[in-house]
This record gives structure tokens, sequence and C-alpha cells, in this order.
């Protein structure tokens, strides 16, 4: 290992020689033990293969944009939860202070979801997309189940929508805590959208992602 990976486990973390640690190389983990560390490098030994997650379903979350510490629990929690990829939505009532300050946080964001793939035992970390507005992002997305979160009384349960579900792909749509506009219902509805509710009680956005997605696992078969 070099670079400022090497740099961060050897003069921040203070790696020594005899440490294990897990290795990724984006198509194995491997149980490692460290044989050396220098100013800029960090050797290790690779010990035994190690089993590797990946999931059998192919989830995309369109998530509004909202507080950053929610917005980054819930970045930190769907890559746990096997999201292939997050789009960051500038939904109508996101806080516009948040939406100026998205764009500086990109690299953040990606650095929580290296560090939540690491942690889950990921080949590989979600693709993390630029900033997009809810009915483009809609419009973009036409395979699979597609399902979008809503507060109305009129939308049936996420129970009921995914019953008897088979899909290999999903998209989730999460909305902001002061939910979506009749615009963005009716865009997403011209898309093929499915509006699904958790239930009479009020959720924040994070906790939304958390039920939402293991949900979706659970239903479809993500093993």
């Amino acid at each position: 290992m070099e670079g400022d990976a090497a740099h961060h486990l050897g003069r921040v973390l203070r790696a020594q020689a005899g440490q294990l640690y897990e290795l990724s190389d984006g198509q194995k983990v491997w149980l490692s033990r460290i044989e050396s560390v220098t100013r800029d490098r960090v050797q290790f030994a690779l010990l035994e293969e190690l089993p590797a997650v990946q999931s059998n379903l192919n989830v995309t979350l369109l998530l509004a944009v909202v507080k950053f510490d929610a917005f980054e629990w819930a970045l930190e929690k769907a890559t746990e939860l096997g999201v292939g990829a997050i789009v960051p939505l500038a939904a109508e009532r996101s806080e516009k202070a948040m939406l100026v300050a998205a764009a500086k946080r990109a690299e953040r964001w990606k650095k929580i979801l290296l560090e939540a793939s690491q942690q889950s035992r990921r080949l590989s970390m979600p693709v993390l997309d630029g900033l997009a507005k809810p009915e483009i992002a809609f419009a973009s997305h036409k395979e699979g189940l597609r399902v979008m979160l809503s507060e109305r009384t009129t939308a049936s349960s996420l129970r009921r929508v995914l019953q008897g579900q088979r899909a290999a792909s999903a998209v989730l749509a999460i909305g902001p805590e002061g939910g979506w506009t009749e615009a963005e219902f009716a865009s997403a509805c011209k898309a093929g959208f499915s509006e699904a509710s958790l239930g009479r009680r009020i959720l924040r956005t994070e906790t939304a992602v958390v039920t939402a997605l293991a949900s979706l696992n659970f239903a479809l078969g993500d093993d």
C-alpha cells in the first residue's frame, strides 16, 4: 500500500508490523498481516481470502438533500445495506442553503461511502451521482421496480407494493422532511413510480432510508 492510504495507516493510525487488516482490490477481500511500515509505504502479507458481501439486488437510491448530519448518516447506512448508486436530489422543499453547499461536500460524501463499504466488507463502493432535479432523476430511471415513499393517505403500504415482486433491480425515491410537492408526485407517476407508505408514523428522512432499504432487501430476496 502506498500514497495517502499508507500515510494515514502508518502515521495517523500508528499501524505496526504484525497487526491484521482486511484488504480488498475490488474483486476479493483478504485477511492480511502488516510486514513493514515506512513513511509512505505499508507492506502486507496476504493470509487468507475472506467471504465478501456482494448484493444480488441492484438498488438506486434517489435521496433528497436534508441537513448534512442526517444526510451523511443516511449515506453510510444505505451503503451498509447494499445500494449500488445514490443520486442526491435538489427537491423543491430541500433547504436552499443545503443545496448551495452540497457541491462542496461531494468528496466528503465519497469518503463516507468508501469507509462504510470497507466496514461492511463490500467489494466496491456505491456510485455517487451529482445533484439532480427530481423530475430529471425520475425520468432517467425507467427499468426495474420504482418506488417513491409518500406521506399521502392514498398511498399503498410498502409491504403491499412489494408483495409478489421479483425484480432484480429497484429505484427508491425518498423526499425531504417537508415532503414532495404535487409537481414532484406528478413527474414520478409519469416515470412509472409507485407511491408507497411506511405507515402512520412520521419518520425522519434517514430513518425512512434504513426502513425502506431493509424492506426492499427482505422482500426482493437480497441474500
